[in-house]
């Protein structure tokens, strides 16, 4: 039954309480639903309890504990009382901190509003200000044009103007219907004005780019960036100050040579190379940006954009090489660089190695200086002294030439005991050439046969008059064991410097001369160079000779690294992209681009030369020539070594070999390691390969060996010299041939007390032999030749190891061993040599 028959129902007092709820599903399908509804059940608690309650803890609680409902204690009754008193606190200071919040941010939007408004005002006064100056300016126009038309038609009656006519013959009439007109206008213009500057408004405000407006952008089209109006607001302001519209094009004189890359053109016309190409397709040329054009057209391009062209040759990229004289105020102190000449084995290396206090002749195969070495020595009064070390023997003549070209002093060293030699005539000769002062130092003064006084006396001989013979010329008797005589010297180079007042402007760009390159692994192109003028810095572009470059870093003497290089210091110049040849000039420049053309320029007109050279021959001399060689027999060589200077100077040295029958003829000369390519060469040749401190790498043995190209090692180059000889002479006797028989590699390096530094290697070739000679390489280049003091397997002195075999290996008097080196093993034996 329900509540609508009039009928009560049978339930419990305050129960669920039924009704219809409509459920709508998809497809339009509902459902109605009948659902009940509980009500809160309220436990009203007994008198009884509450009189006990009120008696027990009513007082404290302070509330009607009637109201309270049942099950809630006192303390309970309280803590919940100061929580809702808590968070009302909470919420009254939270509402005070909104409110606080809220003014500060009206206040925020209050003074952004009053800064937009502000700029507003200013862009309206720019914007009024430009109107009335363009106002003024239209009406000064305006009267200008009228009084110009009143002077040249003074009689003339105007016809077109009805209001005129009408005032000339009643002003007052017209003059009250202009003062009828006037009002409309004033009306007029007061209607337009907030008009025009609600759109100004819109259009400045249209370049604020706002987010909702980028997000718009993809369905309105293009929008207007902020930068666009501000450049726009920028050229609005200048043309209220009366700024010019446009700039003025600058006309610049291009200097253009014989060809140029149409990238440089247009740096050099400072254009967009964009446009130079855009102005060759017009002309009819399909060209891009790095190809090259001749001068007539690369003129047409210039008047185009209209420039002034200036037409420059090849020759004078080199103009850009500063060659300016130093004024006398710029000039301060150098040190003086000092020359050590003489004959070999006069003690030229000793005496430098004494006064620096260094072991350098121990680095040389055989005692020997085999290159120009430069160093910086400080004596004892403070004074700095550039010393430059030269090869003593014949071969090295013109590296001795370019030693004495840059050097202040020369300091002649000549052996006590053995007086004046052929060498130490020709070094005699290249200081009167270089017009330098000598100083003679007479060396090994120490030994029993020392005869100074013939040593002057000889002397004599070659217009050398030292001062003991009421000469010159300053004369020291040294030595290089004991040290006699050292101070004297330097005083006497400190002497000769004071007299010479060397100078040097140290704030120019640097320039200086090459005393020796060669092609380092690992570092490249290498050349040692001594500044003369300026100071070489980090990062400087040069160029020298052929060759261009940018200063990767600078090692002086001690093999430190330094940031730049004065006068008279001699560095370490990595960063080459070739190698130059010894005894070129170092220019810096200021460019890259300059370094590159002025090398490329001089490695043309290098090839030109040779070029003539060989074509310079008439048809009569080519058959006279080969009439000549039909009796001559030549013996080719190809040399490789392991500096510059060294190949230079063995190549010279083979063109003096030979007579009317016999001739030698170096195919090619070269730097670093024998490759493949030198076998090859030697193979179509059936010419000998001569490698002079330097070796074959592991391809170059391999195809040797196959194709039987003989590759000799040297260290010496006497010896060199001595074994061309005999083989292009024929007076060969019975000489002694090394024959390899095996390479080890270094695996690991052991210290072993009372012996030393002991290589732990593996026999990787041949074999190794205990009575065997052995050098050691390192990077292909030989730094020690000597003998083996033992040679162990496992823990036995054995007297052979075979190749794939692990050894100990030490070497007699040297320990300079690191992992990765190679150990040459090779034999010595008695062969008889024949011409081939």
């Amino acid at each position: 039954m329900s509540d609508t028959d009039g009928k009560k129902t049978l339930g419990l007092r305050g129960g669920s309480r039924s009704g219809q709820v409509k459920q709508s599903f998809s497809h339009g399908r509902t459902k109605n639903v009948v659902v009940e509804t509980k009500r809160k059940r309220v436990v009203v608690p007994k008198p009884g309890a509450a009189k006990t309650g009120g008696a027990a803890g009513g007082g404290a609680s302070g509330g009607d504990p009637a109201k309270r409902p049942a099950g809630i204690s006192d303390s309970e009754m309280e803590r919940r009382l100061r929580a809702l008193q808590a968070a009302k606190a909470r919420e009254a200071d939270e509402a005070i901190q909104r409110e606080e919040d809220e003014k500060r941010r009206e206040e925020e939007r209050q003074r952004r509003r009053e800064e937009a408004e502000a700029k507003e005002r200013e862009q309206r006064e720019i914007e009024e200000a430009a109107r009335r100056k363009s106002e003024e300016e239209e009406e000064r126009r305006r009267k200008e044009s009228d009084a110009a038309a009143a002077a040249a038609k003074p009689a003339a009656k105007p016809v077109e103007a009805p209001a005129a006519a009408e005032a000339a013959v009643d002003p007052a009439k017209a003059g009250a219907k202009a003062g009828l007109r006037k009002p409309e206008r004033e009306r007029d213009r007061v209607e337009e004005r907030p008009a025009r500057a609600k759109a100004k408004d819109d259009a400045r405000r249209s370049g604020k780019l706002t987010v909702n407006q980028a997000l718009a952008g993809g369905e309105g089209g293009r929008q207007r960036s902020l930068a666009a109006m501000k450049r726009k607001q920028e050229r609005l302001r200048q043309k209220a100050m009366g700024g010019a519209d446009a700039r003025e094009k600058v006309v610049r004189d291009v200097q253009v040579p014989e060809t140029i890359v149409v990238q440089e053109l247009a740096n050099r016309m400072a254009e967009r190379a964009a446009d130079v190409v855009k102005a060759l397709m017009k002309m009819g040329m399909m060209v891009t940006q790095n190809q090259t054009i001749d001068v007539d057209t690369a003129e047409l391009i210039v008047e185009e954009f209209g420039h002034r062209i200036v037409r420059v040759s090849d020759s004078d990229v080199e103009d850009v090489i500063d060659t300016v004289d130093d004024k006398a105020e710029d000039l301060e102190p150098r040190p003086p660089v000092i020359t050590i000449m003489g004959h070999v084995d006069h003690g030229k290396t000793s005496l430098l190695d004494a006064i620096r206090d260094a072991k350098v002749v121990a680095g040389e195969a055989g005692g020997i200086t085999q290159h120009i070495g430069a160093y910086q020595v400080q004596t004892d009064g403070g004074a700095t002294l550039t010393f430059l070390d030269t090869p003593g023997h014949a071969a090295f003549t013109s590296m001795r030439a370019r030693g004495a070209q840059v050097t202040d002093i020369v300091v002649l060293v000549v052996a006590a005991d053995d007086a004046v030699m052929p060498q130490t005539v020709e070094a005699i000769n290249h200081a009167k050439a270089a017009k330098v002062p000598m100083i003679v130092a007479i060396n090994k003064i120490d030994k029993p046969s020392a005869n100074p006084t013939k040593v002057r006396t000889d002397l004599l001989q070659h217009e050398v008059v030292v001062e003991q013979m009421s000469g010159e010329v300053q004369d020291v008797e040294v030595s290089a064991i004991t040290g006699q005589g050292l101070d004297e010297l330097l005083e006497a180079i400190a002497l000769q410097a004071e007299i010479l007042e060397l100078k040097a402007n140290p704030s120019r760009a640097a320039e200086g001369a090459v005393i020796e390159a060669q092609l380092d692994v690992g570092r490249g192109p290498v050349a040692t160079v001594l500044v003369q003028k300026g100071t070489l810095r980090k990062g400087d572009i040069f160029v020298v000779g052929e060759q261009w470059g940018k200063v990767r870093a600078l090692i002086n003497d001690k093999g430190e690294r330094v940031e730049e290089a004065g006068p008279s210091v001699p560095v370490e110049v990595l960063g080459l992209n070739g190698t130059p040849e010894a005894g070129d000039v170092l220019n810096v420049v200021e460019t890259e681009a300059q370094a590159r053309e002025i090398a490329e320029y001089r490695e043309s007109k290098s090839k030109e030369k040779r070029a003539a050279a060989g074509a310079a021959t008439t048809l009569e001399q080519l058959m006279a020539k080969a009439k000549e060689d039909q009796n001559v027999a030549e013996l080719p060589i190809l040399v490789k070594a392991d500096v510059q200077g060294s190949a230079e100077a063995i190549v010279q040295a083979m063109e003096k070999i030979g007579n009317d029958e016999v001739r030698v003829r170096v195919l090619h000369a070269g730097v670093g390691a024998i490759t493949e390519s030198d076998v090859g060469l030697a193979e179509a040749s059936g010419a000998p390969i001569m490698g002079f401190n330097v070796r074959a790498n592991a391809p170059a043995r391999s195809a040797a060996n196959q194709k039987g190209v003989e590759i000799r090692y040297y260290s010496v180059i006497y010896d060199l010299v001595d074994d061309v000889k005999a083989a292009a002479s024929g007076l060969l006797s019975a000489e002694i041939r090394e024959t390899f028989i095996g390479y080890a590699q270094i695996r690991e390096v052991f210290k072993v007390s009372n012996v030393g530094k002991v290589a732990g290697c593996l026999v990787t070739e041949g074999v190794a032999r205990r009575s065997a000679g052995v050098r050691l390489l390192r990077d292909n280049v030989v730094i020690h030749e000597g003998t083996l003091k033992t040679l162990k397997r496992f823990k036995d002195e054995v007297a052979e190891v075979q190749s794939g075999q692990e050894c100990g290996m030490a070497f007699e008097n040297y320990d300079d061993i690191r992992q990765g080196d190679i150990i040459e093993i090779f034999e010595r034996q008695e062969v008889e040599r024949k011409l081939a």
